[in-house]
């Protein structure tokens, strides 16, 4: 169970990390279309998971590509909530299948 104020991070990260992707898809990523789905912050806000939907044909590129700009992407996030956190935590980057699971699902049951 998440603390209120873990929670109230988990939405702040989000929001400004699907900002980040939205703005930066271009430079980054190749054009990426990339939603933040989930974020998971520790209890001690020092470490962040990061569940990423990707959509596209080539989604396994686009998430090395952000695998690769963690550093700057950490960066990014730091000018935009640094005056709200006081440590900025370190990111983890996970693919969220759960869309693709559920389409698996719906499939199955169809026939």
């Amino acid at each position: 169970m998440d603390s209120v104020r873990q929670q109230k991070v988990n939405k702040l990260l989000q929001k400004e990390l699907a900002e980040i992707f939205r703005s930066e898809a271009r430079n980054l990523f190749g054009g990426g279309f990339i939603t933040v789905t989930v974020v998971r912050v520790s209890p001690d806000l020092g470490y962040a998971k990061v569940y990423l939907s990707i959509m596209g044909k080539n989604r396994d590129e686009v998430f090395k590509l952000v695998e690769i700009n963690k550093t700057p992407i950490r960066k990014k996030l730091g000018l935009l909530i640094g005056k709200q956190v006081r440590v900025v935590p370190d990111l983890t980057f996970f693919i969220d299948d759960s869309l693709d699971y559920a389409m698996k699902i719906e499939a199955l049951l169809k026939k």
